[in-house]
């Protein structure tokens, strides 16, 4: 009974991912996509770039792991698309729990709940540790006063206080004032250690260089020049909006605050809007692609059990 309901929930996931990428492409069909007066060969290269940029974080994230318990590249990728497909109409904060769904799903290793929720704080700590210095070159040469250049100093100001955590987070789990307590203990013994902590850190920085690389192709392929303080800027809006703990839906906020960096260096407001929709789908549809990979992964898995369970059927028969 508990490996049906595994396996029922595990089909809905795949489904439930699969419709709202339907409706995303059913919508832009219809409507046209934002600005369509694109540059078809950029936009593809924005979405490659994108791919490499899941696949980057997702080794990153890896590095979280204590290496008995690491799972699949290919499954925390899945993990991070299913979360930016999901965010279309859940609210911010459930993106985590698309993650660790996924991740318990995994073929291969099966890391512990509490393994999975630590690895997803470590990697909020390194994703605001790795958009600090692009918040800083943002402020120093991006066009934007007032508000949004606070904004931007916040985002570098919190990325050095989360980079810190990280490092003396297993020494801090150890002091005596803390070590009494077994979940103290715990996180100290399952921290992940400073050497791996600098990969994974550079493995996340290189996804978010590598997300504002496609953010600048993506302007150079709708027209708005090409401007990579703009893109770096864009980038560190649209990730400080997903941290908020709750907004009315994930990917709104994060299409929004990119929008409003974009009318805050001068782009109209319509064109800003626009821009922030087609970015937002973009990354949708690369995350989707690792979802379906995933899913044809592990179709394949069982494809071949039934077949190995098939053949010793017949040996039997045989026997």
């Amino acid at each position: 009974m508990r490996l049906l309901l595994k396996r029922l929930l595990n089909t809905l996931f795949v489904l439930a991912a699969l419709v709202v990428t339907a409706l995303v492409v059913r919508h832009f069909v219809r409507s046209g996509w934002p600005l369509h007066h694109a540059n078809f060969w950029l936009v593809a290269l924005a979405a490659v770039i994108l791919l490499g940029a899941y696949a980057a974080k997702a080794w990153g994230w890896q590095r979280l792991f204590r290496s008995g318990q690491r799972p699949a590249m290919l499954t925390l990728a899945a993990a991070g698309g299913a979360a930016s497909v999901g965010g279309i109409a859940l609210p911010g904060r459930c993106d985590e729990v698309i993650r660790v769904a996924v991740v318990r799903r995994c073929r291969r290793r099966r890391a512990s709940l509490g393994a999975v929720a630590l690895s997803l704080f470590l990697l909020g700590l390194l994703d605001s540790a790795a958009l600090a210095p692009l918040a800083s070159v943002a402020v120093a040469v991006a066009h934007v006063h007032g508000w949004m250049q606070i904004g931007l100093i916040v985002v570098a100001v919190a990325g050095v206080a989360a980079a810190g955590v990280v490092v003396t987070l297993p020494r801090l789990a150890r002091l005596d004032l803390f070590s009494r307590f077994k979940l103290a203990r715990w996180v100290g013994d399952n921290a992940t250690p400073p050497r791996e902590a600098a990969w994974a850190w550079l493995a996340v920085a290189t996804s978010w260089v590598l997300r504002a690389l496609a953010i600048f192709v993506l302007l150079a392929a709708l027209g708005f020049g090409v401007d990579f303080a703009m893109a770096l800027a864009f980038v560190c809006a649209s990730s400080a909006a997903a941290v908020l703990p709750i907004a009315p839906a994930g990917a709104a906020m994060q299409a929004g605050a990119g929008a409003a960096i974009l009318i805050a260096s001068g782009v109209h407001a319509e064109d800003a809007v626009a821009f922030g929709i087609a970015a937002q789908a973009l990354l949708m549809a690369a995350g989707a692609t690792f979802v379906l990979a995933l899913a044809a992964w592990h179709a394949q898995g069982r494809i071949q059990q039934f077949a190995v369970a098939g053949q010793l059927r017949r040996t039997r028969t045989l026997g």
